[in-house]
């Protein structure tokens, strides 16, 4: 008898210990690192922001992100790696500044690819599955923006005809566009672009409208020149280790508010922050253009065969470079 009541008293003892074990599911708080290199003041930023606010409501405080704006944690060329690797655990990077290491993404930097940025980028996201999986190693691709498309901003020269650009230095990630026209493209990072200008050192770069308004190129900027060329590519990337150690409910919220309806709205809140950006530069005083139809013939003549090299170049490299830019273009352009 007496040895009965010594399990008892024993099992109570451990009904208590595992009573005041904390719930793994209820109690549990994961906190995950975002890293970028924009301003604050970026759309991405409060975009981003406006996420995490989601995340905690949703998960009931469960799952919250600590932000990491203008590369506190790594310039933008390192965004990649950073969640790659999982020094951090989701990075905001643009494909640009590391040219090359996304060779499929890139088509839709091509020239006259991207109309607008809702469309775009939820057809990018769409189709990231099909073709960009490969280029984005240990990271799960959250959604990808393509911004609208990128205007010629400059410090010194309307561009009236395609010899304006003759001698020009025009800040931008990708070349062979500016090289087309006949300006020499200078490597510098988007942050970087109104004081080089205001230096001299360049005398333009190539950037939406919103990013002009997010670097303060209407401080510097005396023209613009519409319509967009180029646009930009950005991801939004989660380290696969990061992503797969959370429980389920949460890979499930991560997926529900990410994804090709995030990348639609976003894409949206980019094409009316493009118009903001416009109005932006007008108040600043800078005169914006529209090229004439003699100047945009030259445009996409000379543009068209950077994208035929191009497409032929990947497609004879093994990648479905032709078959992206088709399925890319039927649906991002009007």
């Amino acid at each position: 008898m007496k040895s009965i009541k010594m399990l008892l008293s024993a099992a109570s003892v451990f009904g208590a210990c595992l009573l005041s074990i904390p719930s793994f599911a209820a109690d549990d708080v994961y906190r995950l690192k975002v890293s970028h290199f924009l301003p604050v003041n970026h759309l991405f930023n409060k975009t981003l922001e406006s996420w995490a606010e989601e995340l905690k409501a949703k998960s009931n405080g469960q799952l919250l992100l600590q932000i990491y704006p203008l590369g506190q944690i790594g310039p933008a060329p390192k965004q990649f790696d950073l969640a790659s690797t999982g020094i951090i655990d989701i990075s905001l990077g643009l494909t640009g500044t590391e040219p090359g290491r996304f060779p499929l993404t890139e088509v839709a930097n091509l020239p006259f690819v991207v109309a607008n940025s809702e469309t775009a980028s939820k057809r990018l996201t769409e189709l990231a599955p099909k073709y960009l999986k490969k280029e984005f190693p240990g990271v799960k691709i959250l959604y990808l923006i393509a911004t609208d498309p990128l205007k010629f901003h400059l410090t010194n020269r309307a561009i009236t005809r395609i010899d304006d650009f003759k001698g020009l230095r025009i800040r931008y990630a990708g070349s062979e566009t500016v090289r087309a026209f006949g300006a020499t493209p200078v490597s510098a990072e988007p942050a970087e672009a109104g004081d080089a200008m205001a230096k001299g050192t360049i005398d333009g770069a190539l950037l939406p409208y919103e990013g002009a308004q997010s670097f303060q190129l209407g401080d510097v900027a005396k023209y613009s020149l519409e319509p967009g060329i180029n646009a930009a590519t950005f991801f939004l990337a989660m380290n696969n280790n990061s992503y797969t150690s959370l429980p389920p409910k949460l890979r499930q919220l991560i997926d529900d508010t990410t994804g090709t309806a995030a990348a639609a709205r976003i894409g949206h809140q980019f094409d009316l922050v493009e118009a903001e950006g416009r109005q932006y530069m007008l108040s600043k005083g800078v005169k914006i253009s529209t090229a004439s139809p003699a100047l945009l013939d030259d445009m996409h003549r000379l543009t068209q065969p950077i994208i035929q090299s191009y497409l032929a170049k990947m497609d004879t490299a093994g990648l479905p470079a032709s078959d992206f830019y088709t399925e890319l273009t039927n649906a991002s352009r009007p």
